[in-house]
């Protein structure tokens, strides 16, 4: 396990993470109980899991540390107001070059203009330069914060791909959080002799519940209607297990987010545009993945394994594109968050990453927002 003191012990492996386990351990690959933000035990006045499953679509039981049961009600009992259902327009600027405020639409459609000292950002790799570069005035004619140009480019996703395996034993892989189990590192870091620079991470998922074991049936053609149907269901529900491959995104700056300039949303702000492509480093690193995916499956002792990569829809990671750095002619925010261009302007999101690395971002954004408001 890493060298660090977690304040909740890992979520239980289950009977699925143990045969997992067992597949890293005869390969002699690394691996550990991954972070998950779901309460282990009851903590600050919330309840422990207990292995609903339905993670994806809300947790009754409120161990899962979403947003709206950790920061917000501590942000909001310390004074903060929330305004929900609003679409900001713009951030202003005042005749000495200081963010001003933020210019609204409310649900009704009326516009409203607030001040503020400080003005945060922190709306993500998509969001924020949408933001940014609708935020234009004499003294930022080509968006707020975007004196080197590099306000929207960089943008990294995190290339996805996924191997299935199917066991002869049950493995109650629906008990328990959606996500994942065990994480690997195996291959994390760049070995040239592999063909690509960087690495990837392993996410081990667990098994699907019964409409999930369908609809995923049903998509890659292993279910069939009709004849053949239940013998079908009854080989994959519950005793399937998921390896996902999270590969590191390298920035370039032909990857962007720009403003269309036809598409708006229903209050009349330009909509972003995305441009994004695959690099060969990327896609040899998917590869290789796939490749070791299916090795990992085979040995915890899968009959049959199958393979999807990279997933087109893998875009929820959003990076790079307000990138951080000491040389304002090569990013957009030193490294306390702060507009090299604007000195109350702070973004706060992904969009402040230089690499994307190999692993969910979400730990790395707190870490950040934490530091940058100390």
């Amino acid at each position: 396990y890493p060298p660090k003191e977690p304040p909740l012990p890992p979520v239980p492996l289950g009977r699925l993470g143990e045969t997992l386990l067992r597949g890293f351990d005869r390969l002699g690959w690394h691996c550990w109980p991954s972070d998950s933000a779901i309460a282990t035990r009851d903590y600050e006045g919330r309840a422990k899991c207990i292995n609903l499953g339905p993670c994806i679509t809300g947790c009754a039981q409120g161990a899962k540390a979403s947003t709206d049961v950790t920061y917000w009600p501590k942000a909001v009992r310390e004074g903060v107001e929330v305004r929900t259902h609003c679409r900001v327009r713009e951030n202003t600027v005042g005749e000495d070059g200081l963010a001003s405020g933020a210019t609204y639409v409310k649900p009704d459609g009326s516009e409203h203009h607030v001040r503020a000292e400080i003005v945060i950002v922190a709306c993500n790799g998509v969001g924020t330069p949408r933001l940014l570069l609708n935020s234009t005035s004499s003294a930022f004619p080509n968006g707020l914060a975007n004196s080197s140009g590099l306000v929207g480019k960089n943008l990294m996703f995190h290339p996805y791909a996924m191997v299935t395996g199917f066991f002869e034993e049950d493995l109650e892989g629906y008990k328990g959080p959606t996500g994942c189990s065990i994480i690997s590192q195996e291959f994390y870091q760049t070995d040239a002799s592999r063909g690509f620079v960087r690495g990837y991470s392993f996410e081990m998922l667990r098994g699907m519940g019964p409409v999930g074991t369908a609809l995923y049936g049903m998509s890659n053609g292993t279910l069939p209607f009709g004849e053949g149907h239940h013998e079908a269901f009854a080989k994959l529900w519950n005793r399937n297990a998921g390896m996902v491959i999270i590969c590191e995104d390298l920035p370039e700056e032909h990857n962007t987010v720009t403003l269309d300039p036809e598409l708006t949303d229903a209050d009349g702000i330009p909509a972003p545009k995305i441009t994004y492509r695959y690099s060969e480093n990327s896609q040899r690193m998917i590869e290789h993945g796939l490749m070791k995916a299916e090795e990992a499956l085979h040995a915890a002792g899968a009959r049959e394994v199958s393979t999807v990569g990279p997933i087109r829809e893998s875009g929820w990671h959003l990076l790079g594109t307000a990138r951080m750095g000491n040389d304002p002619e090569t990013s957009v925010v030193n490294g306390w968050g702060r507009s090299h261009d604007v000195k109350n302007l702070f973004i706060v999101d992904g969009s402040v990453f230089v690499t994307g690395g190999g692993v969910n971002p979400a730990s790395t954004i707190q870490a950040l927002s934490l530091y940058i408001a100390d």
